[in-house]
């Protein structure tokens, strides 16, 4: 049974004739230990679906209209407000992007730490056990540390301690929402080896949401691309990233820049992605394609089976799968 099972979920905003459907449809799973990168530009729906997962989204104006969201085989979406208190920390723990914006500014790194440590394990909430968070995360010199304010740490520090106060709970389940945003691209390669580094060693599974699938290939397992509220291709990472089927994935992956590429232009997408209740008919991405056909604006496309466990939201992998095997060497 997996730890995270998702099943046609849909979430909308408003209601009546103003509704609109920000997550329409989505299912995925996650095992226990195993990495799953959701990657979208900003405005798919990967962050609502995130939140959704210990339904942190204020209702109203977020209604959930349809589906499951299954930890360890309950389902989120009916748990009282106490089983849901019990989830939230003591099953799945969240960072976020912007660390400064999440740590209070008035208090101590380490009373931070320690409160979030006495809400979920009141005989832990102790400076031994914050100084043992504040190493596990690669905080340097943690006895003074502990002392310091937020302001007085880097953005990458600050992240760190947002790490451990996830990890204070002991979640078995960690969602890292953007979390190298706003750092500089050292830091970024920083973070992301230290959520590897740390699924590894506590043996916990890590929802990864991001826009860049250049930090996707040496820390997921299987790789979910949504837009416009919806999966649109699934699978192993490595098959994704070195076989994209769908031509929104193809697009993000060419719109990754590369050191040994001698280009003058970065390829990127046109156009942006459509708001929720303003998707176009037929394929969401049709507008943007650059494959795409007068059939692409008239029927809505299901995500098929491709193969097992790999699966795309588009009529055109055929055509993909051949291209490319066309191109491979003799």
């Amino acid at each position: 049974m997996p730890l995270l099972e998702i099943k046609n979920l849909q979430i909308e905003f408003g209601s009546g004739a103003r509704a609109a459907r920000a997550v329409d449809g989505v299912s995925l799973s996650l095992e226990a230990g195993k990495t799953l990168c959701l990657v979208g530009e900003s405005g798919s729906g990967k962050s609502v679906t995130a939140l959704s997962i210990a339904r942190l989204l204020p209702s109203p104006p977020a209604r959930y209209v349809g589906g499951e969201i299954r930890l360890e085989g309950r389902d989120v979406l009916k748990m009282s407000s106490r089983e849901l208190r019990g989830i939230r920390g003591g099953i799945v723990s969240y960072v976020f992007q912007e660390p400064g914006a999440s740590l209070n500014p008035v208090f101590r790194i380490g009373a931070q730490i320690k409160e979030s440590l006495g809400y979920h394990r009141p005989s832990a909430a102790t400076d031994a056990e914050v100084l043992r968070l504040l190493k596990l995360v690669g905080i340097p010199a943690p006895e003074s540390r502990l002392r310091n304010y937020p302001h007085e740490l880097s953005g990458g520090m600050q992240q760190r301690v947002m790490i451990a106060m996830a990890l204070a709970s002991q979640p078995k389940l960690l969602v890292a929402d953007e979390p190298t945003t706003a750092l500089d691209v050292t830091i970024q390669a920083q973070i992301i080896e230290l959520l590897a580094d740390l699924r590894q060693q506590l043996g916990m599974a890590l929802l990864l949401i991001t826009h860049n699938l250049g930090i996707v290939g040496d820390l997921a397992d299987d790789v979910a691309v949504m837009y416009a509220g919806q999966i649109v291709e699934q699978g192993p990472a490595r098959e994704i990233l070195q076989r994209p089927l769908h031509p929104y994935s193809q697009a993000l992956i060419q719109s990754v820049p590369r050191l040994e590429a001698d280009v003058e232009r970065l390829t990127a997408i046109p156009g942006t992605v459509p708001l929720p209740g303003s998707f176009p008919t037929g394929c969401r991405f049709h507008p943007r394609c650059s494959r795409a056909q007068a059939s692409c604006s008239a029927q809505p496309p299901e995500l098929d089976s491709v193969q097992t466990g790999r699966r795309v939201r588009c009529p055109l992998w055929k055509a993909s799968v051949a291209t490319q095997a066309d191109s491979q060497p003799a």
